[in-house]
């Protein structure tokens, strides 16, 4: 089942047409994500709603639409491919402390418990104990903003290093290492073939749009399930760096053709923007302000 219409287009605008001031015809995005297996009333509807979320911006010539993303919605996307980007990549050496959130929720506030524990792991932290909530990379500013914007005052938020105690629960068993593996190790077999075409240089345009969005939407999950761990907490041998090697390498030598396909379904209903698509590769994402 490939991505939801409506992120599957702003994904797409945030590749290929970031911070851009021109306007999108409609019928060019919607062939967009026709190659995704999207139909076209579902991609008309995703644009309608994603109107209405504030998300894309229109305007109407003649009886033609067209469509960018909004500033704040292409900040946000930026933001979120620059931290994607960014994952994975070598650190220093970590300090030893831990940032740490505890908070109380009523039982009746599920939805408020549920957008709180989303922004929390977006953050990096993941759950110690129910109330407790830890990261070794995390800001602990970070999540004091998350919880006075979602008005939690049951809360505390602070960055202290643990006691390494005997038969004492350790911070990092916050995160199941074993699951993170078999899903990091997961990625690779199931996009070694796709590297090994792409190292061939037989994927085609059209499938290099598919399959370039589609290992950046896997890859972009990782985030939520593992925090840029430290090393010094990771078991060894750990397949974080293999996968973002190949993630990087996919996704940077398909950019070109990938763009060259955009191009084209842009060039069919306004040549004279077709020439502006252009794609980022992961360094010039994380270079970009």
């Amino acid at each position: 089942m490939g991505a939801p219409p409506q992120h599957l287009i702003t994904t797409l605008l945030g590749d290929y047409w970031i911070s851009r001031p021109e306007q999108l015809p409609s019928a060019a995005l919607v062939r967009l994500a026709e190659e995704f297996g999207v139909s076209a009333v579902a991609a008309r509807a995703a644009l309608s709603r994603l109107t209405k979320r504030e998300l894309l911006e229109s305007s109407r010539i003649g009886r033609r639409t067209y469509y960018r993303l909004t500033d704040r919605a292409a900040a946000v996307l930026l933001e979120g491919r620059q931290r994607i980007m960014s994952f994975g990549l070598a650190q220093g050496a970590w300090d030893g402390t831990w940032a740490m959130a505890a908070f109380s929720i009523s039982e009746d506030q599920r939805d408020l418990r549920h957008a709180l524990r989303a922004r929390l792991r977006w953050l990096g932290f993941a759950p110690l104990y129910d109330g407790l909530w830890v990261s070794p990379t995390a800001s602990a500013d970070s999540a004091a903003a998350v919880l006075a914007e979602l008005g939690i005052p049951m809360s505390t938020v602070f960055r202290a290093e643990a006691l390494r105690v005997a038969g004492m629960r350790a911070p990092q068993e916050a995160w199941d290492f074993d699951q993170l593996r078999r899903t990091y190790e997961g990625f690779v077999a199931g996009y070694s073939p796709l590297l090994e075409r792409v190292r061939r240089g037989v994927v085609g345009a059209s499938e290099a749009l598919v399959a370039r969005t589609g290992i950046m939407d896997t890859w972009r999950t990782f985030p939520n399930h593992d925090p840029d761990l430290p090393a010094e907490l990771l078991p060894a041998d750990w397949p974080r760096a293999a996968a973002r090697d190949l993630f990087v390498e996919v996704y940077d030598t398909l950019g070109p053709l990938a763009e060259f396909r955009v191009k084209q379904i842009v060039a069919e209903f306004e040549p004279g923007l077709a020439e502006l698509v252009a794609h980022h590769r992961t360094s010039s994402i994380l270079a970009l302000s």
